[in-house]
């Protein structure tokens, strides 16, 4: 740092916390390499509606994830559309979402793009369930990093039937479905 210029008071207030107790307070803000996150196995969810529910935060850090590499983009899509729908459009009595969290836009006859509002999504996992019945299942739930309160024993972890919340290194953050075939390229 040149000598014209002062330090702004955010790095200031870090550099004289680090020095009085140690550096504690430095690794404390700042996240390493060591740090650990709560994440969902998508593999070992059985979409059970506790995360929406048991979550320490309201509405829940858990939020359904579209993994866009395995989907379809049909119009039939089974975690957008009731089971039974009377119609194949947005009308609220056909879709599956209870907060309408999931939209899609027409892209070419028969194919829709998916998108979720994170704002909306409640993690009830819905739609994850319907598009793991019968599509191909790229939505998938996911506890998001920005929004989990970081709680040292995750509420949700406590009660998940199927044990698919675990702590995980930061670098593995964001555990995708099917993330060894996306690796390999496939």
């Amino acid at each position: 740092m040149s000598a014209d210029k002062k330090p702004d008071r955010r790095a200031f207030l870090r550099a004289a916390a680090a020095a009085a107790m140690g550096g504690g307070v430095w690794m404390a803000a700042s996240p390493s390499a060591d740090t650990w996150v709560w994440q969902i196995d998508p593999d070992k969810c059985t979409q059970c509606g506790r995360c929406a529910t048991h979550c320490v935060l309201n509405p829940s850090a858990v939020k359904c994830v579209h993994a866009t590499r395995i989907c379809g983009y049909c119009d039939l899509c089974s975690g957008y559309l009731q089971p039974a729908a009377p119609a194949l459009d947005t009308g609220a009595e056909n879709e599956l979402c209870p907060t309408a969290a999931i939209t899609r836009r027409f892209v070419e006859e028969p194919y829709f793009a998916y998108y979720i509002d994170e704002e909306l999504c409640i993690g009830c996992g819905k739609c994850v369930e319907g598009c793991g019945q019968f599509g191909n299942g790229s939505l998938h739930l996911q506890i998001k990093r920005d929004l989990c309160a970081h709680c040292n024993e995750c509420a949700i972890a406590i009660d998940c039937p199927s044990d698919a919340i675990e702590r995980v290194p930061l670098s593995r953050a964001y555990i995708l479905k099917y993330e060894e075939d996306a690796e390999d390229g496939a």
